[in-house]
């Protein structure tokens, strides 16, 4: 006779509602994973059994709800993988917890100081080089630089119904800027020099015969070419088009030149025209050259991809860095280490590092944070179940105690 099995089960119920204390208490918190004990029999050299233990504590890495936060460094992971993040010293922490912000150098941490890791994005214009050393990721408060305009594109139509510019003799009459009725239609286009100033392009085209046309470009906005009456200034080419409107050959470039303006190099690049000829009215349908003036960051966002994206006060975007994702061959094997930390053991395996929506890693989403997956509900009824076996358990070790005082009741 003795009081070892109720014991053990008093133990055991109290250890399981200890977790499920824990559940409850971590209901709210973001990427939490509820656990649930394990129990296991246990004997001795007898059939008669000595009680129970709690065999371990299994962690339920199922999926939480999906929130949105509002937050721009906020990340929510649906599916397989973890958060990689990095303490000041170097060791290496996995987590759900998608809670993130800026520290004062500009790293992406989490509430504890951790950083998150990924691939930085480097050369100009910055890219991600795949199979670089992972790091702690960083979003630079600097401004994005100037870009020159090294080319350009402009597409529309010119109608086959316009009066070729000619005089009384059918002679062609001299292109003037300054006279709309020596060209046939007007358009622009805008470029950027090195430092970043904006330049105006004009280009004007003037029909000289049935299906063929010449383009004159001038960059207004230099101080050779903000001279109107100075056709040096100007660059030309022709453009004809066969009985079906089509250009020929089909794309002609012409040249963009000007001087020096405040200082910067001065443009000289070509832009590629592609155009049809028809009965429709003159126009074009797109005038693009690259290039951008300078620009400050304004904000940023983080893509499905796991891609961090700047955007700046120039219109332009930047990639920023890569946010990389790890797995475990065994999820459970990992080592709580609290604060929404897990640490790999030789139980789990060891990582593997990937991206977001890639191979067997999950999606992650911006701007969201994934919740605590705990099933309150079950907790509940869970509670109610450990404290009837709590209750059973001490009742075996009251009757064991009847018994025992039975006992020494005997005269």
């Amino acid at each position: 006779m003795g009081f070892a099995q109720g014991v053990s089960g008093l133990n055991a119920a109290s250890q399981a509602l200890d977790v499920i204390g824990n559940n409850i208490s971590n209901s709210q918190t973001v990427g939490f994973k509820s656990g649930s004990a394990s129990f296991a029999d246990i004997f001795a050299g007898s059939r008669i059994g000595l009680g129970v233990k709690v065999a371990g504590i299994n962690q339920n890495f199922s999926d939480g709800t999906i929130a949105s936060s509002g937050n721009s460094l906020d990340m929510a992971l649906q599916g397989n993988g973890f958060f990689r993040m990095q303490d000041d010293a170097g060791s290496v922490y996995y987590s759900r917890n998608g809670q993130f912000q800026k520290d004062k150098d500009g790293y992406i941490v989490n509430n504890q100081g951790m950083f998150l890791t990924g691939y930085q994005a480097t050369g100009t214009p910055p890219k991600i080089q795949q199979g670089s050393d992972v790091g702690p990721i960083r979003i630079p408060s600097d401004g994005m630089p100037a870009s020159a305009s090294t080319s350009g594109k402009i597409t529309g139509n010119l109608c086959s119904e316009d009066k070729a510019i000619v005089d009384d003799a059918g002679n062609p009459i001299a292109f003037d800027p300054t006279k709309d009725d020596t060209y046939n239609f007007k358009s622009q286009v805008s470029a950027y020099d090195s430092l970043g100033n904006k330049h105006t392009i004009n280009l004007y085209y003037q029909k000289t015969g049935p299906n063929e046309w010449k383009v004159y470009s001038c960059d207004a906005t230099s101080p050779l070419g903000g001279d109107a009456n100075n056709l040096a200034a100007y660059k030309t080419v022709d453009l004809k088009f066969d009985a079906s409107g089509n250009m020929t050959p089909k794309d002609v470039k012409i040249p963009v030149e000007g001087e020096s303006y405040n200082g910067a190099n001065a443009l000289n690049f070509d832009t590629t025209l592609n155009f049809t000829q028809n009965s429709e009215k003159d126009g074009t349908t797109e005038n693009t050259t690259n290039g951008y003036a300078p620009g400050t960051m304004i904000g940023y966002q983080i893509d499905e991809g796991g891609l961090v994206t700047a955007s700046y006060s120039n219109g332009e975007k930047q990639t920023i860095a890569q946010v990389v994702l790890a797995s475990f061959a065994n999820n459970g094997g990992l080592d709580p280490q609290g604060n929404n930390c897990w640490k790999e053991t030789s139980a789990s395996g060891q990582p593997v590092l990937g991206l977001s929506g890639t191979g067997t890693m999950g999606t992650l989403y911006g701007q969201a944070v994934e919740a605590s997956n705990v099933d309150m509900s079950q907790e509940l009824v869970s509670m109610m179940i450990q404290q009837r076996n709590y209750q059973s358990n001490s009742q075996t070790i009251k009757t064991q105690d009847q018994l025992l005082q039975t006992l020494v009741n005997l005269r």
